[in-house]
């Protein structure tokens, strides 16, 4: 069910587009038969359309409830689910042979000298004075509950909150937000034990007091925990 909220969250304006013109196509046939109902002359011509009218508001009740029934899953459910769903277990399909195997020497070398895979780092949308994220470090590795540090403060500040996606997807989930402005000071906390080890988009997103959502400001993370 949760995957199902996530694509429901995803898809929000190609909702709000199709319900909008299902919305018209109800209108006008609520029009049209409000017209019919009301030039009617004899009684069994208005009972038709009276009925026909009730079919429509019913339909017109239906695409209004549709309309709530997103917004109240994107905007409340949605930032609300556990971060620890965003990232499938993958199934193993034991009957898969290796399409390569090392040769036993090779394969003592590299237990002898493994390589270590550097965590990503990078840091993209990021204003030391407006928004901000100081720690963790872009590249850093991170366990159990961390305090994430940095600045979120404009002029028409209204509230900011801090999400992460697993790389490779692009769904994001809301760990936490804050509604006053910070400079360089705590942000919030992170427990990071709620996700499984590996690389991830950590953002912070500013929203300004007209609900506009600016740039966030991003980094690369990896979760490492025992």
């Amino acid at each position: 069910m949760n995957a199902f909220y996530r694509l429901l969250a995803a898809n929000e304006p190609l909702i709000y587009i199709a319900l909008t013109l299902w919305g018209l196509f109800v209108l006008r046939s609520m029009i049209r038969t409000w017209l019919e109902w009301r030039n009617a002359v004899y009684g069994l011509e208005r009972e038709f359309a009276l009925r026909r009218l009730v079919r429509s508001t019913i339909f017109g009740l239906l695409v209004l409830g549709l309309v709530f029934s997103e917004f109240f899953i994107a905007t409340f459910i949605v930032p609300a689910l556990p971060a620890s769903d965003i990232l499938p277990t993958p199934t193993l399909n034991l009957l898969v042979t290796p399409a390569n195997t090392l040769a036993p020497d090779a394969a003592t070398q590299a237990a002898q000298n493994p390589t270590v895979v550097s965590a990503p780092s990078g840091m993209s949308g990021c204003d030391p004075e407006s928004i901000m994220l100081d720690t963790p470090a872009p590249g850093a590795v991170v366990s159990g509950t961390i305090e994430l540090t940095g600045t979120a403060s404009i002029s028409n500040f209204g509230f900011y909150k801090y999400e992460i996606s697993a790389m490779g997807t692009n769904i994001w989930a809301t760990i936490s937000a804050g509604d006053k402005p910070v400079k360089s000071e705590k942000l919030g906390d992170w427990d990071t034990t709620t996700l499984a080890n590996g690389d991830y988009f950590l953002q912070l997103v500013l929203i300004d007091n007209a609900g506009k959502t600016l740039d966030p400001c991003v980094i690369a993370v990896r979760v490492e925990n025992p």
